[in-house]
């Protein structure tokens, strides 16, 4: 049925038809969709993706519409594991459907959000985003008529489980029961898919804070000049264009970075594909090491810049004073919630049952679904004298 697949992946890649299936038995697929093409269009139609458009990368929306927000991010990720899957003959289906999937389960207002509600949650267990996007994809989401979620395959589960590397000692209870239900083999390393969608997170987020960070004036062209990689990208484009504009040398300096630490992971997997006899996907989750890495030197950049990032822009005094805002708003939302629940909208009020820790589970997916607008609306339709219609 899908010839075109068989012919160009290698045998050592995630093909389609031998999938491990679904949780739930479904009709005989799509003749003209592989299982992972399927996935892939469940993630993007799914009512946690568009939420996305409306979800702090850096920057809260209402700063400005040129920013990234986490559905302009996750597409990003997506092209760029879509790009290098292809070009080591890997499913480049299933390495999008990681990739597009692999941030639904985030708060609003980003990481300072998830740190809120995780503390708020320490005594019913705590919260964690990627067990988050995993909920949303095996309970949240209700769209079909005969599951709750929308019952991706075994291997794009795994890989959202598992694109970080093996799951060892302390499991989330969201993942020990998937495990449970379908042996996701959590010692083990994911597929090549996956753990390209992870590292294209990497590449793409950090190129695109740059391009950010630049054009909302937390960092400066003099700032980053003696950095490795991005000083000699941008010796280069002024040599060539020295009066080129902010906004296009911002746009140079993403895109070669993307290419340059991108051309690097596909170099070290080529090796690394070289080095070993690789006959089936199992022989990558079994390599005893990631398959799909950067080269050592490559690495140490890489983290060198996340340093700088870090300090310089993620820690910048302006996006503090955001991110302190939104961790006290996340908290007095879900305080108030787990104090009075009647507040809650009927809906969500109705899957509570009167045993806290379940119900701060409830109440911890209903803040979590929450856009950053939407957050903002309720904390002021809550704790501000107002309309409350509105």
């Amino acid at each position: 049925m899908f010839q075109d697949e068989a012919s160009f992946l290698a045998p050592f890649a995630s093909h389609s038809v031998a999938s491990k299936g679904r949780a739930i038995t479904e009709p005989a697929g799509s003749s003209t969709r592989s299982d992972y093409q399927r996935d892939r269009d469940r993630i993007i139609h799914s009512a946690a993706f568009r939420r996305l458009k409306h979800k702090t990368q850096v920057f809260i929306y209402h700063e400005g519409d040129y920013f990234r927000t986490r559905l302009t991010h996750s597409l990003e990720v997506a092209q760029i594991a879509r790009s290098c899957a292809r070009a080591l003959h890997l499913n480049e289906d299933l390495a999008e459907a990681i990739a597009l999937a692999h941030d639904l389960g985030h708060t609003p207002f980003g990481h300072a959000g998830e740190d809120a509600l995780n503390e708020a949650m320490a005594p019913y267990g705590g919260f964690d985003h990627n067990e988050q996007s995993l909920r949303v994809l095996t309970h949240l989401e209700e769209r079909y008529a005969a599951f709750n979620g929308v019952n991706l395959t075994w291997e794009t589960i795994e890989g959202i489980a598992k694109h970080n590397g093996p799951i060892t000692g302390v499991i989330r209870p969201t993942i020990a029961a998937l495990d449970s239900d379908l042996s996701l083999e959590l010692s083990s390393f994911a597929s090549a898919e996956a753990q390209i969608a992870n590292l294209s997170d990497d590449i793409a987020y950090l190129s695109h804070d740059f391009d950010d960070g630049l054009r909302a004036g937390l960092l400066r062209l003099e700032d980053i000049r003696d950095l490795p990689v991005v000083g000699a990208i941008l010796a280069s484009l002024l040599k060539q264009w020295p009066d080129l504009a902010l906004s296009r040398l911002s746009h140079e300096l993403t895109r070669q970075l993307i290419s340059y630490f991108v051309e690097d992971m596909l170099a070290s997997a080529r090796e690394q594909i070289n080095a070993h006899p690789l006959h089936h996907p199992d022989d990558i989750r079994h390599l005893g090491k990631p398959l799909i890495a950067f080269h050592p030197d490559r690495l140490h950049e890489l983290q060198t810049l996340k340093a700088f990032l870090f300090k310089h822009m993620w820690r910048h005094y302006k996006v503090n004073r955001m991110t302190s805002k939104a961790r006290r708003a996340v908290k007095m939302l879900f305080d108030i919630f787990m104090d009075e629940p009647n507040l809650l909208p009927h809906d969500w009020q109705a899957k509570l049952t009167g045993e806290k820790t379940q119900d701060a589970r409830v109440i911890g997916d209903y803040v979590a679904s929450m856009t950053d607008r939407y957050a903002l609306l309720e904390y002021e339709r809550i704790f501000e004298m107002g309309p409350i219609l509105s």
